[in-house]
């Protein structure tokens, strides 16, 4: 009596972690690589999102020097001190800027990502690159439109026991500088990973593909190798043999191609 044999491990085709099988290829019909020509449309696109960006640091500037909360200073015309030591401006004045940097990341990859679903690593570097450069601009535009930063001669012309404002200044200029670009990043990867498209699976064909391999072979069996996934096995007069079918004229292979249980 002969043992069935264990059909070999059938692997999930639609798993993504699946190694491709062997001896297979892709097929003609797989990923097609980006032309010259449109690696060069992903770099102007990524260089225009990054021109845009920098220009509306313009705005987050405007907006921070008109939101973020003054230090008021006082001169006695020997030194110049804070009106309020307990007061908490200079660090409303960080905090504001960052609040609109991320409201700014968040705002412009979103425009990005509904403009430009495809993404691509050009347009997300166009995307940081940008907010970095557009933070660095409203930062300088705000110290600039601001109170002077000569201290000294804002106090003279003040006049003594006079309050008048401190320059705007960023104290954790590295957080605030860098929110932008974060928060736009990590928006957009997450409105691609949720929305974006997929990229189609990679088809695999064997060689000599029409033919089907069956199971091995037991010893004095037929050909173990049929033409199609549906063909019957010859068995062979061994398999009669050990079988003692002969009624069924000498087939004791089932229609699946494995041998049948004696």
């Amino acid at each position: 009596m002969t043992a069935p044999l264990t059909p070999p491990h059938q692997p999930d085709p639609h798993d993504p972690w699946q190694a491709p099988p062997s001896g297979s290829r892709l097929a003609s019909g797989g990923l097609v690589p980006p032309t010259a020509a449109e690696r060069r449309a992903e770099l102007v696109r990524a260089a225009v999102t990054a021109l845009l960006l920098t220009a509306a640091g313009l705005l987050l500037g405007l907006l921070w020097l008109w939101l973020a909360p003054r230090v008021p200073l006082v001169s006695d015309d020997t030194a110049v001190y804070l009106k309020d030591s307990e007061g908490e401006e200079a660090i409303g004045a960080d905090g504001t800027f960052v609040l609109l940097a991320l409201a700014f990341g968040l705002v412009s990859a979103v425009a990005v990502f509904l403009l430009r679903r495809h993404g691509g690593i050009p347009l997300v570097v166009g995307l940081a690159l940008g907010g970095l450069l557009g933070s660095l601009l409203a930062w300088g535009v705000g110290t600039w439109l601001g109170p002077t930063s000569d201290v000294v001669a804002h106090a003279k012309e003040a006049g003594k026991g006079v309050t008048f404002d401190a320059p705007l200044e960023l104290h954790a200029v590295g957080a605030a500088v860098l929110a932008w670009p974060i928060a736009a990043m990590i928006v957009h990867l997450l409105l691609t990973w949720v929305f974006g498209p997929r990229d189609p699976e990679p088809e695999w064909e064997f060689w000599g593909s029409g033919q089907a391999f069956g199971p091995a072979r037991a010893p004095g069996a037929g050909a173990g190798v049929v033409d199609g996934p549906s063909a019957s096995v010859d068995s062979g007069a061994g398999a009669e043999g050990d079988s003692g079918a002969g009624a069924d004229g000498g087939a004791s292979g089932t229609a699946d191609g494995w041998p049948r249980r004696s």
